[in-house]
């Protein structure tokens, strides 16, 4: 499994999004919850290349655990500190693999660390420690002045979906999950209490979904909400470049559980009909 996972993942990367060209965002309209930031979602904003914050970035040094990263962050805090999201790439990938999500989550409204791992070989529960331990670290950042450290989530592609299924096990207090094409040799996952999205690809050679992502999803017993998606005719490394499927539902599922934003319930529930030309299988508890 290891030598086909190092021969997918040394693919070369393309380049990817470093900076989003967007606008400030607007305040939030009156009687909206505390956590909401940003306008009112549509089909065609969350489909978007960018959200409504203007975003800017800065290195995170190697530290207390950790490997280097970089954090990617709304420009204006004048609706308020923001969530923040780990984000750990898959087994000898690098920053580069995951950096897409950065600019792009970061434009919708949240603090966005994209990492290294600090060994690229390093399994699953290696980099769910990490990932910890970099939201750990947030708190004292750069830019600890726009995090809310009551307001984090985890994300990861492959061995770093893994991660994240380790990371939301150990730490309940996590607001949302979202491992993608998640790769771990344990089954059960009954003792996350966190709200999971799990992404699987129907072609997906490496972490096939019948025996990680499905069965994943499946073990979530106690999660309190979760829902799972299957990309249609998508391999593995779907999942490190721009894709407006991965875009809606991720920033949904963070809204809505970070941010506890319910105006984002509508395009979790209920999910969307499948199959579909991008969706292959939709699963979803919705959101209570």
């Amino acid at each position: 499994m290891l030598s086909t996972l190092s021969r997918v993942l040394s693919v070369p990367l393309a380049a990817l999004v470093a900076l989003l060209p967007v606008q400030a965002a607007p305040a939030a309209p009156a009687g909206t919850g505390p956590y909401q930031r940003g306008p009112a979602p549509t089909e065609a904003s969350l489909t978007a290349s960018g959200g409504p914050f203007a975003v800017a970035r800065t290195r995170l040094v190697a530290g207390r655990g950790t490997a280097a990263g970089t954090l990617h962050y709304p420009v204006d805090i004048s609706q308020g500190t923001f969530g923040a999201v780990a984000i750990m790439p898959g087994f000898l990938g690098t920053e580069k693999s995951i950096a897409v999500y950065g600019p792009l989550l970061a434009s919708h409204g949240f603090v966005v660390l994209t990492l290294n791992a600090k060994h690229r070989t390093d399994r699953p529960d290696a980099r769910a420690t990490q990932l910890l331990a970099a939201l750990d670290r947030l708190a004292t950042g750069p830019v600890r002045d726009r995090i809310d450290p009551s307001r984090l989530a985890v994300m990861g592609h492959s061995m770093g979906g893994g991660a994240v299924l380790r990371a939301a096990a150990q730490r309940p207090g996590l607001k949302a999950a979202v491992p993608l094409a998640p790769w771990h040799l344990e089954r059960d996952w009954r003792t996350i209490r966190v709200p999971t999205l799990v992404f699987g690809s129907d072609d997906d050679r490496v972490a096939p979904v019948r025996s990680h992502a499905e069965p994943f999803y499946q073990s979530m017993t106690r999660a309190p909400e979760k829902a799972y998606i299957e990309l249609r005719k998508r391999g593995h490394l779907s999942f490190i470049t721009p894709n407006p499927v991965i875009t809606k539902y991720t920033v949904s599922w963070l809204k809505r559980y970070v941010d506890e934003d319910t105006r984002y319930d509508r395009f979790l529930c209920p999910g969307p009909a499948f199959p579909t030309r991008e969706i292959n299988e939709y699963r979803g508890t919705c959101p209570s």
